[in-house]
């Protein structure tokens, strides 16, 4: 190989008066350039008075901005605390700061952040504005509080098991209108199984023969004791869902209203676990686009990405950046130029898995994203599938927060063309196989 005519360079600082930070459960280390302090690397507790200690050592010391590792929660009070102060922080990946081979400490560990950070070779990690911080900490609350709402729900199928009363088999929902109704009146004692089933709603799909054997039991004390516990922790569960609907709804109309909104109709009627405001006409207001015009995304699905992301996404040069950041894109490894795997990077993104749901939502979809879901699922499988289809409306969130929703209606448009185009051809190639030729239909007058 051509040897290179220009010697080795060397790294020239980029940040003169940066500081590295390890991150610790209990306790903190702080390293700053030499010369700045009697020490170059400082140990502080956890305690508020420490890191209130830490932010006045780093500012005597000169620096200005401060690398840290996002290591689980630890680093939020740190980052706060510096933030104050009026000290720059940059969170970075744990993968960036990887130390070098050898013996590893805390103390080594900090004076190889300073170092990195000062030579600028760590990349900020992506942080919401503190508006948004808000939104996503109450609607991440919000979403355990569904989760373990859904719990009691499976508590209360085991023990209507136990009594072999097939109720969850016969209602779609036992959380519903119907399914409530009957459970409350079975924790008040009663057992008539034509009592129970007459207090079903008409709207099921069951008949009144048919509900009437699904309740026909074991009737046990201590079942019904647990179906009554879990039906009051359900309750509960509800009643601080709804209080954190109240804080999110405050936190919404707190965030202020883009230009040209796009106005949204509200739903004829509340569906479960939906919150209890018109969320839809918040999100509309705030992001001026109609999310939930894109084909398996609801209002839930377009919150949980706003929350997690913000509306402005800027941050994301492309829509192919943020995708990769939600941990959708493919991450090709290479080794002797050939690609030995391709899966996606491992990260724990509530963006990322509420994509996957509308994404799995529309396997029964009649519209052109439904399509092309079964399609990828023909050919690569369910999973690669739901991953590669929540890639795809991630870009389009992407294109709609970023162009506005005439842009966003204008790609849904050309993508149904397109999809139109391509089964047309399909058919041709088929017919032609089989000896056949298509000819398009001639209206009548």
């Amino acid at each position: 190989m051509k040897k290179s005519s220009r010697g080795t360079r060397a790294l020239s600082v980029v940040n003169p008066n940066a500081a590295g930070i390890d991150i610790g459960s209990e306790i903190h280390y702080a390293a700053i350039p030499d010369g700045r302090a009697a020490r170059p690397v400082e140990s502080f507790g956890c305690v508020t008075s420490e890191l209130e200690r830490m932010a006045e050592w780093l500012q005597r010391a000169g620096i200005e901005t401060v690398a840290m590792e996002s290591t689980g929660v630890y680093w939020i009070p740190v980052c706060a605390v510096l933030e104050d102060h009026g000290l720059d922080v940059v969170l970075v990946d744990p993968r960036q700061v990887k130390n070098v081979k050898g013996r590893k400490t805390d103390v080594q560990d900090s004076a190889w952040i300073q170092q990195l950070h000062a030579f600028g070779l760590l990349s900020a990690a992506f942080r919401p504005t503190p508006e948004i911080q808000v939104l996503r900490d109450y609607w991440r609350r919000r979403t355990h509080l569904v989760r373990d709402a859904a719990r009691e729900i499976q508590r209360i199928q085991k023990s209507l098991e136990q009594m072999n009363l097939q109720l969850h088999k016969v209602l779609s929902d036992i959380s519903g209108v119907s399914g409530l109704r009957i459970l409350r009146a079975m924790v008040r004692g009663v057992t008539d199984p034509g009592e129970l089933a007459a207090l079903a709603t008409s709207g099921i799909g069951a008949t009144s023969k048919e509900m009437t054997e699904a309740l026909r039991g074991h009737y046990r004390e201590q079942h019904v004791f647990a179906i009554d516990q879990a039906l009051k922790t359900y309750d509960f569960f509800h009643d601080r869902i709804r209080e954190c609907d109240r804080a999110i709804e405050a936190v919404m109309r707190r965030l202020p209203a883009k230009a040209g909104a796009t106005p949204v109709a509200p739903p004829a009627k509340r569906r479960k676990n939906q919150p209890h405001f018109h969320l839809g006409l918040e999100i509309a207001r705030v992001t001026g686009v109609d999310l939930t015009r894109i084909p398996g995304v609801s209002t839930l699905t377009a919150q949980t990405v706003i929350s997690e992301c913000g509306v402005d996404l800027a941050a994301f040069p492309t829509e192919h950046h943020f995708a990769s950041w939600l941990g959708l894109s493919p991450n090709n490894m290479k080794t002797g130029g050939r690609v030995f795997s391709s899966k996606t990077r491992l990260r724990p993104s509530p963006a990322a898995t509420g994509l996957r749901l509308a994404a799995q939502a529309l396997q029964r979809s009649k519209t052109p994203l439904g399509d092309r879901l079964r399609s990828l699922r023909a050919r690569m499988g369910a999973p690669k599938a739901i991953t590669a289809m929540a890639h795809l409306l991630a870009r389009l969130i992407y294109r709609g927060l970023t162009r506005g929703q005439t842009y966003l209606e204008n790609g849904l448009a050309a993508f149904a063309e397109q999809n139109q185009k391509n089964k047309v051809q399909a058919l041709q190639r088929r017919a032609a196989y089989l000896g056949y030729q298509l000819t398009p239909a001639i209206e009548r007058a």
